[in-house]
């Protein structure tokens, strides 16, 4: 029976993306109410997959839902049909998106990227910027998959060097490095969706938020010299010790064909998004998942890993489809819950409330406030990606003084720190299940003074004082 169910969940959620992309190529209203019944089917089947915990946020957002539309005296059947259609790109991004990581299993492109780095990375400060740099890489391709991968790489390099000064080393890089993935990279369903929903440009949301993720990587080098300091440990010799072990220095500066061929993939999966994009302005929730399912295929057919492809294939729908349950479940909550905000007039009214706060309180803006609203809900465990959904669906249809692409800076710089400070949420959950210390350490009490000097450089470029930046987006 459990069988069954498995196998109709991952033929209802394969199905409801399908003809998603259909509805795309051939607008119908058959394919409408088809695509608004199939997500209705699959939060039902999803719901099944979780444990009674793991279905109090979904169910709380439907009730939620319903209660909006009946105090509203809003149609609760058009609520239905629209809002359980409204997260389906979305939901294609999500589905699609982490396939790519079977590539990274098929080639040793880590250790041979890292042997090719090894002369720059023999300092602590220089480690720590290459081990940040590489998480923000690999989250292209392995989203939340990129914390445990480069955790366990890294344990794997620096194994013998343990204790708390060792894991804060390790520990803040890497969770730094993926929580400023939020602002800037594109397979990030988050920072995709808020991009697309506010039509802001992409190219500049992306430069921008690559600027600020650099400026912010270079903050947090220096916060790892003070921290060093703190612990009074030489990072440098331990790191010099182990590159000497294990980097063979014949394989030390060399391009090897796995780096070469680990660019090339990178520059032509993401390279043709941005052509398809630019060129044929299609929508970027739309575009990332058929150009990676794609990419990923030819690999292994170029490659004739036709065994490992199957046995992906057959993981794919065996557990992986089983594992997203709680993610699918949220998503179609939230986007219900962003119709029946929409339909009702109170997402209007809300940001009207916050538009109040903005002027009643001196040197407070919108711009301000935002980072606070998935701050805030991280603590109730609700993580970035419902919050950023649900402000995104909200803000969309609401006329406000800002550029879109502040409003996408301010509201991703919150899901950042976010990700730093919270112990509810999945970044510090992964990463407290590799190093062994509490949630609490690797998040809050490592990353608070980071996070509070990374919102105030935030600020300081989005402040509404500076008119250059306001000018020069409307120019762009």
């Amino acid at each position: 029976m459990k069988r069954v169910i498995l196998f109709t969940y991952a033929m209802v959620i394969n199905l409801y993306i399908v003809i998603f992309y259909l509805d795309r190529i051939f607008p119908h209203d058959y394919l409408q109410m088809a695509l608004s019944l199939l997500g209705v089917l699959s939060l039902m089947l999803s719901l099944i997959h979780l444990s009674a915990q793991k279905r109090l946020l979904p169910l709380f957002l439907l009730a939620f839902s319903f209660f909006i539309l009946i105090a509203s005296h809003t149609s609760i059947v058009d609520g239905v049909l629209q809002g359980f259609r409204q997260m389906t790109s979305l939901i294609a991004l999500l589905l699609i998106v982490p396939i790519i990581s079977w590539i990274l299993d098929e080639e040793p492109y880590i250790v041979k990227i890292m042997s090719f780095a090894g002369d720059f990375l023999n300092t602590s400060r220089r480690f720590y910027f290459g081990l940040m740099i590489i998480t923000q890489v690999l989250s292209f391709f392995l989203l939340f998959g990129s914390i445990q991968t480069v955790y366990q790489f890294i344990q794997g390099f620096l194994g013998n060097k343990e204790g708390e000064a060792w894991e804060n080393f390790k520990g803040t890089a890497i969770l730094r490095a993926f929580s400023l993935c939020t602002l800037w990279v594109i397979s990030i369903p988050s920072f995709a969706f808020i991009v697309n929903f506010l039509n802001a440009s992409l190219w500049i949301s992306m430069v921008q938020g690559a600027f600020i993720s650099f400026c912010a990587i270079l903050l947090a080098v220096l916060f790892s010299y003070f921290e060093e300091k703190h612990y009074k440990i030489d990072i440098t010799s331990g790191i010099q010790e182990e590159i000497h072990k294990v980097i063979k220095s014949k394989s030390k500066g060399k391009l090897s064909r796995e780096v070469i061929e680990f660019i090339g993939l990178f520059i032509f999966i993401f390279g043709t998004i941005f052509c398809f994009h630019s060129v044929f302005r299609l929508e970027i929730l739309v575009l990332i998942p058929p150009v990676i399912l794609i990419y990923t295929l030819l690999y292994f057919l170029f490659k004739r890993r036709y065994i490992s492809l199957k046995k992906n294939i057959r993981f794919y729908f065996n557990e992986y489809l089983q594992a997203k349950s709680q993610q699918f479940s949220i998503l179609l909550s939230v986007g219900f819950v962003i119709v029946a905000l929409n339909l009702s007039g109170w997402g209007k009214k809300l940001i009207d409330g916050i538009l109040f706060i903005e002027q009643s309180i001196p040197y407070m803006n919108l711009l301000s406030i935002l980072p606070f609203v998935p701050m805030i809900l991280s603590f109730c465990g609700i993580g970035p990606l419902p919050v950023l959904v649900l402000v995104g669906g909200v803000l969309q249809n609401i006329s406000l003084p800002y550029p879109p692409e502040l409003l996408v800076l301010s509201i991703t710089s919150g899901s950042v720190i976010s990700a730093l400070l919270s112990p509810l949420i999945l970044p510090t959950i992964v990463l407290s299940s590799e190093n062994g210390l509490s949630i609490f350490k690797n998040g809050f009490q490592f990353n608070i003074a980071y996070a509070a000097v990374f919102y105030l450089f935030v600020q300081a470029y989005l402040h509404p004082s500076s008119t250059v930046n306001r000018h020069i987006f409307r120019n762009l």
